[in-house]
């Protein structure tokens, strides 16, 4: 039996975690040999202006004993951002050691994307997830005086750098992929990003013969990812210039409401967390509206992580039918469907998957 972690977390999370709950059960009650128990944790930012505090003190403790956490969203005007980060997700990814942020950015047929040209898009981008520029070394001083300070440093490692680096080279090599791209700054940014380019040149030298490495400067990275997206295969960067990165990447496919993501420690170690990239968009929380598609989709991710690539693939696919036929659309890819009617469609599709496939 497979123990599952579920934090619906704030907002519009826990409209989308429903649905992949949702997915999950309508899986398990078609497929027997799917032993998932989950259970739901209810930290949040209505916990925190209960106990002034985003989780117990206990909460890493707990996680670890399961064997994969799949995460709504989280944020709330109550509640501080730097605080619903560096008292809840930070410590998670961080003490995980889940060093691999994992986002494919793929084209999916039924959305339309100004930037295809014709040709799909279908990258994968490794952000390193625990060190680099989110650091919280540093500090303010000198507060409301002419001479108030602020430091951040940005830390990097040279294990930090080689494993995010060699799980890039790793997924290249099983997936036939032949070029890896790196996402530096090492024109102005002398020490850290100099220091990122050796690593990086060294471990894609010994990956694999076929494996060739670019490095192209994140400014004009940005603008490559628009003028020509399906030139990238995998890209690799810090923790900082990722983020950038995989927002962007999930713009130039359809939008944040599509965009699944795994924070990972491929060691298996420690669980690794699932969650869509987008936020708790406040705006739309409680409407029923928000599309839940990022979220089902980080669950497929998890289901792959947990050695059920069957499932991954089956989850997947039902999304691509949904949005291929058309018929049921959330508002941010030009429809009108609720977050219930799309998991709902999802459902059926993978009815409609497994008949096809069995020929009947």
């Amino acid at each position: 039996m497979v123990k599952i972690a579920v934090i619906p977390g704030d907002g519009i999370g826990k409209e989308v975690m429903t649905e992949a709950l949702k997915v999950l059960e309508y899986l398990q009650r078609d497929d027997s040999s799917l032993q998932i128990d989950t259970t739901i944790f209810p930290w949040s930012s209505d916990y925190y202006v209960q106990h002034g505090r985003m989780m117990p003190k206990d909460a890493l403790t707990i996680l670890k004993s399961y064997d994969a956490i799949l995460f709504g969203a989280i944020g709330d005007a109550r509640v501080p951002d730097d605080v619903t980060v560096w008292e809840f997700i930070m410590p998670i990814r961080k003490q995980f050691q889940q060093y691999v942020n994992f986002r494919p950015v793929k084209s999916l047929k039924g959305v339309a994307s100004p930037l295809t040209n014709g040709k799909d898009i279908d990258m994968v981008i490794f952000r390193e997830n625990t060190e680099g520029e989110y650091s919280n070394s540093g500090g303010h001083i000198y507060q409301h005086q002419p001479q108030e300070m602020a430091i951040q440093n940005t830390i990097m490692t040279r294990l930090g750098v080689e494993k995010i680096v060699q799980a890039a080279c790793s997924y290249a090599s099983q997936y036939g992929k032949s070029k890896i791209t790196s996402a530096t700054k090492s024109n102005a940014i002398i020490h850290a990003m100099k220091f990122w380019d050796e690593h990086t040149k060294n471990i894609v030298a010994q990956a694999t013969p076929t494996l060739t490495l670019e490095s192209i400067y994140i400014d004009a990275l940005v603008a490559y990812f628009v003028e020509r997206p399906q030139d990238f295969q995998v890209v690799v960067a810090s923790n900082l210039f990722g983020d950038i990165l995989s927002d962007l990447g999930s713009a130039i496919v359809g939008g944040l409401g599509l965009s699944p993501s795994a924070n990972v420690n491929p060691e298996k170690e420690f669980p690794s967390m699932f969650e869509p990239v987008h936020g708790s968009a406040p705006d739309i929380a409680g409407k029923g509206i928000a599309n839940p598609i990022a979220q089902i989709w980080s669950l497929a991710l998890l289901l792959g992580h947990i050695g059920r690539p069957d499932a991954e693939k089956r989850v997947v696919r039902a999304i691509e039918a949904v949005l291929q036929e058309g018929a049921v659309k959330t508002a941010d890819i030009g429809g009108q469907a609720t977050t219930s009617q799309m998991g709902d469609a999802i459902c059926q599709a993978l009815v409609n998957k497994k008949h096809t496939a069995r020929g009947v």
